[in-house]
């Protein structure tokens, strides 16, 4: 009975020890903070300016008459497509006319002068070749007959002799001046006939007439008159090949190089394409601190018009196909960046980190981190090394496009922006 007795006692202090509190629910350890976790992963970081272009035609002429005349057609209007030698204008010109017969007549008399120059050479070495004849007779029968004939007889012939092969020389020369008329005559007869042809007004290039200066019947300085106020006939603009003008700003200039290709958006259109730097100034304007840079722009349907804006995103730096995590996992220390790692053992450790190029989103990681490992993303401070925390895997993008901060316009992200 004693030991029942002292069995019951010690039952009841136990359960004096141990027996429930409050609402009689046993307290569970806390659980682990919940953190906010990104994985490491490959992806690309880019740098990219975005500018206003303008369209501006390749070539713009204008066209104006190599001779001054009446315009006795004009074939062409603004917006009419032309090609290369089409003809615009045709200019009534009657002086023209005139010199261009006179220098056929010209021409006429300058062959009827190299026939009687010629005919003249003949007969001066006709009568050449007879006192020469005579006075070679005479100077042979004297040497072989001495005294039989007079000197004075001698010295005759022989005068006659010399002045019949200087008359030679002479219609040679004649012949030469005759030969030589002809040919002035021969250019001028071409130089009036090519500016009559210049009555013709054609097209230089391909291109669309975009002003129309004069009418039918209008009076039309020639383009080489010293007048500065000559008009032209037409404005002729190469529209089929566009220039597509981009002002760089200064701290730009050394990313921009021939052949980098740029993303262009023509927002009147709906229509975006790819195009590649093809020149720029090399020249960095006092006044805006801006280089000029230009892209070719195919426009054979001509559904671009020159003047109309576009936006353009040119590519500075770029880092592709590295790892990345996002930028609200980096936390500077000590002038270092560090990062708040998770282990397997979901244990917080911190790790300094070697950043490559930093976007808006994400950033390179040169070392420190490795593929798969997990970073929290957001409120370090709540963190301790060595805590054990509840990861929250979150999504991120693979692809981070930042403007520059020197971009004047902001494209639309349908070009692969941010994503």
């Amino acid at each position: 009975m004693l030991l029942i007795a002292a069995c019951a006692i010690l039952g009841f202090a136990a359960w004096l020890v141990f027996r429930p509190h409050g609402n009689g629910k046993v307290e569970a350890a806390p659980e682990p903070t919940a953190a906010r976790v990104s994985v490491v992963e490959r992806g690309s970081v880019s740098h990219v300016l975005a500018l206003a272009g303008q369209f501006q035609s390749y070539q713009v002429i204008d066209v104006h008459p190599k001779v001054s005349g009446f315009i006795r057609s004009i074939r062409v209007d603004i917006g009419d497509r032309v090609r290369q030698g089409q003809t615009l204008a045709v200019l009534e010109v009657p002086e023209l006319q005139a010199q261009l017969e006179g220098t056929v007549a010209q021409v006429s008399r300058s062959k009827d002068e190299i026939v009687r120059a010629e005919h003249e050479v003949a007969a001066a070495e006709a009568r050449y070749s007879s006192l020469h004849a005579d006075s070679d007779r005479l100077q042979q029968a004297a040497k072989a007959q001495p005294g039989l004939i007079a000197q004075q007889e001698l010295d005759d012939a022989l005068s006659k002799d010399l002045s019949a092969a200087a008359q030679v020389d002479s219609a040679k020369a004649a012949l030469a001046a005759a030969r030589g008329g002809a040919d002035v005559a021969r250019a001028d007869n071409r130089r009036v006939g090519a500016m009559e042809n210049y009555t013709n007004v054609i097209a230089p290039i391909d291109g669309v007439i975009t002003w129309r200066y004069a009418d039918t019947g209008a009076l039309i300085q020639s383009g080489t008159d010293s007048n500065s106020q000559t008009l032209p006939i037409v404005k002729l603009a190469q529209s089929g090949l566009l220039r597509l003008r981009m002002p760089v700003p200064e701290d730009a200039v050394r990313y921009v190089k021939v052949g980098d290709p740029m993303l262009v958006r023509v927002d009147a259109l709906d229509r975006s394409f790819t195009g590649k730097v093809v020149r720029f100034t090399r020249d960095v304007n006092f006044e805006t601190r801006t280089m000029e840079t230009e892209i070719d722009v195919e426009n054979k349907d001509l559904s671009i018009d020159p003047g109309m804006y576009a936006n353009t995103q040119l590519q500075l730096n770029h880092a592709d196909n590295v790892w990345t995590v996002p930028v609200e996992a980096l936390v500077l220390r000590d002038n270092k960046d560090v990062v708040y790692a998770v282990d397997n053992q979901n244990r917080v450790h911190l790790r300094t980190v070697e950043v490559g190029l930093r976007g808006s989103q994400l950033a390179e990681i040169k070392s420190g981190l490795a593929e798969g490992e997990r970073v929290i993303s957001g409120g370090q401070e709540k963190y301790q090394e060595g805590e054990r925390v509840t990861p929250v895997i979150e999504a991120r993008p693979a692809r981070d496009v930042t403007r520059d901060a020197g971009s004047t316009i902001d494209l639309h992200d349908e070009d692969g922006g941010n994503q």
